[in-house]
């Protein structure tokens, strides 16, 4: 079915992002996985085509698109390519940009968002703690008023580009008291004193993003570096998380439907006892309802893009469509490696690190589990 959301100025959009993939990062992603990062030129290379600036202000580098759809186009072709890039990308530019442009001072958006958009300073966003995973009410990190500083000590754990960033907005809490309203979001420079990040995590997939643990031991952040409103950063981290969600629901879907595509292909192509093993009745019947599921989310999906370009996506709507897409992706990528037999197992199919890459998306971004709960919640139960 013939999708209607975007237009010539969005397919535009969408054939300039290709044809940068194709030449700055399809030929190097292996040089990526084996250093666990994206390099700093990948990044100043995204910043010099746009892609970092869609929601900055043209004064301060940006692009300042207004329409929510270029970064649904940006996400969908990075995550035909892998799941690494927009899940890096997109915690820079999707996840973290709404906080700096909505929250911050004049003085701070000069001061950090110039370079933000030109790949010159790379972000992350600390929220997730060791022993509070989707809780984020429950964190332990903590914020202290010293004359004019605050002096912050911690963890956070599962940070995408951790490692690389130079800036890292940090949830800690200043007022213990007033439990999930005693929460204060700071953007803390990673070269102060005290900052420290651990090894790169050995994770399951996803080899070419780097994902790390933070420290904070005594670390000084002066009260300039406040982002929105002390003790409001709970009610900040709420408000923009349906943004966050839905990123990840056009992540989840995109890259399972180019996998997909690929394994139909296969499956012609692919013959065993006389014919192509897409004509066995059972694998035919499999795809069938595999692409069925895919476009008919899709619907939802490209509705919910729709909503959040009109200021109407509600939170409860964002967490179904993440938890769906997130379910449908693993699902069909477990399909896709079985379709592929022996070589769905090999890891130098992309099948198999799309398959391990996926794993994650039932758990980041509030797990499947918390999104069930507060999709139950609204019904009243």
């Amino acid at each position: 079915m013939k999708r209607e959301i975007y237009d010539s100025d969005h397919d535009a959009f969408r054939d300039s992002v290709a044809a940068f993939l194709d030449r700055e990062v399809k030929p190097y992603v292996e040089e990526y996985a084996a250093a666990k990062a994206l390099p700093r030129e990948f990044w100043l290379a995204a910043g010099k085509q746009g892609f970092l600036g869609l929601e900055i202000p043209e004064e301060y580098g940006g692009s300042d698109a207004g329409d929510y759809r270029f970064n649904a186009v940006l996400t969908e072709e990075l995550a035909k390519v892998n799941m690494s890039l927009p899940s890096c990308l997109g915690i820079h530019a999707d996840i973290v940009a709404p906080y700096l442009v909505h929250l911050t001072t004049d003085e701070q958006k000069q001061r950090w968002l110039p370079p933000f958009c030109s790949g010159e300073m790379l972000t992350a966003i600390g929220m997730t703690e060791p022993s509070g995973g989707s809780d984020l009410a429950a964190l332990k990190t903590t914020a202290v008023k010293d004359g004019d500083d605050w002096i912050l000590n911690g963890s956070k754990t599962f940070i995408t580009n951790g490692y690389s960033a130079d800036l890292v907005v940090v949830a800690a809490r200043t007022s213990p008291e007033k439990k999930a309203r005693g929460i204060t979001l700071f953007g803390v420079e990673t070269d102060r004193e005290g900052y420290s990040r651990g090894r790169k995590l050995d994770k399951v997939g996803q080899d070419e993003s780097d994902t790390a643990e933070l420290f904070f031991e005594d670390v000084r952040v002066p009260s300039a570096n406040i982002i929105g409103e002390l003790d409001s950063g709970f009610i900040h981290m709420m408000t923009f998380l349906p943004q966050e969600r839905l990123g990840s629901a056009v992540t989840n879907l995109a890259h399972a439907r180019q996998i997909l595509e690929e394994t139909l292909q296969y499956t012609k192509d692919r013959k065993a006892f006389g014919q192509s093993i897409g004509q066995f009745q059972h694998n035919k019947f499999l795809l069938a309802e595999l692409v069925t599921r895919v476009e008919v989310t899709q619907a939802f999906v490209d509705q919910s893009v729709l909503a959040h370009c009109k200021g109407e996506l509600t939170p409860i709507d964002a967490a179904k469509a993440k938890w769906f897409t997130a379910q449908l992706q693993n699902e069909v990528l477990d399909h896709c490696v079985q379709l592929h037999g022996g070589y769905g197992y090999m890891n130098e199919y992309r099948v198999a690190r799309a398959w391990r890459d996926a794993r994650v998306t039932k758990i980041w971004a509030g797990s499947n589990e918390i999104m069930k709960e507060l999709i139950g919640r609204d019904l009243g139960l």
